[in-house]
């Protein structure tokens, strides 16, 4: 009796154990919501900026790409994901920068699915896009 009701407890346990452990994995992968991630990538010659992304609690984003930007919205599912760009600020951009700029908005709109590992969000579709979250 004694030891039935020992392995019951034992087993109720690891059960928590186990359902706790996935709510830290599981809050540890949720998408970005209300945070800003950045761009894995080194800055463009002549240019410090690294594009980053503002990702509002409902979707909304902000965007400073290479040298334009703008806003757009994030539409998420499970690990599926749309991007739709919105206006995009016109600056005094060279051509290389807008192309990357054009590419790299073209990148995020392509991107299907989406994934997050501790402070690395990616995105992948065409071109796979890695992104650090800003912990600042």
């Amino acid at each position: 009796m004694i030891t039935s009701c020992l392995t019951r407890a034992l087993v109720a346990t690891a059960l928590l154990c186990v359902g706790f452990g996935q709510t830290i994995v599981s809050a540890a992968e949720e998408f970005p919501f209300g945070l800003e991630i950045t761009l894995d990538a080194a800055p463009k010659p002549g240019s410090r900026r690294i594009p980053n992304l503002e990702i509002g609690d409902r979707g909304e984003v902000r965007l400073e790409l290479w040298c334009k930007g703008g806003a757009g919205q994030f539409s998420v599912a499970g690990n599926t994901v749309v991007f739709v760009a919105g206006a995009m600020q016109e600056r005094s951009c060279t051509p290389e920068q807008v192309q990357a700029d054009d590419e790299l908005l073209a990148a995020l709109g392509a991107a299907t699915n989406w994934t997050r590992r501790g402070d690395f969000v990616t995105f992948t579709g065409p071109t796979t896009l890695r992104f650090h979250i800003n912990s600042n």
